[in-house]
């Protein structure tokens, strides 16, 4: 069993920045792309930023410049630092882990934090 345990959220004024980070735990062999989505109320969920194994990184346009991803791959530990924040970025936001091998199988399977809240105020 693998769990992701994310941390970091708050509310934070617009222009602001918080730093995002999920530790995913268990009998991890290797975890091929970790990333963060988000979902605002009334919206589907949507990707933010992901990053492989080798460390090549995928954002949103809406992100792009502003929001920095990247991992450890020796924690199994993903982080998102996101700054010069906006109210169009409050949400909740989730990590994933794609591709997560266990030792005690070798199929593949993809696995989502509980969630945390970020709110940008205007």
């Amino acid at each position: 069993q693998v769990q992701l345990v994310e941390s970091g959220g708050g509310l934070v004024q617009a222009g602001g920045s918080l730093r995002l980070s999920c530790a995913a735990s268990g009998n991890i062999f290797s975890i091929n792309v970790m990333g963060w989505h988000r979902q605002a109320p009334g919206k589907q969920r949507e990707l933010v930023a992901s990053v492989t194994s080798g460390g090549n990184a995928n954002y949103a346009d809406s992100v792009k410049g502003r929001f920095t991803i990247s991992r450890d791959n020796a924690k199994n530990t993903v982080y998102l630092q996101m700054n010069s924040l906006k109210p169009e970025d409050t949400a909740v936001y989730y990590c994933n882990a794609e591709r997560v091998i266990i030792t005690t199988t070798p199929f593949p399977h993809d696995y989502w934090g509980q969630g945390t809240q970020v709110t940008v105020s205007s």
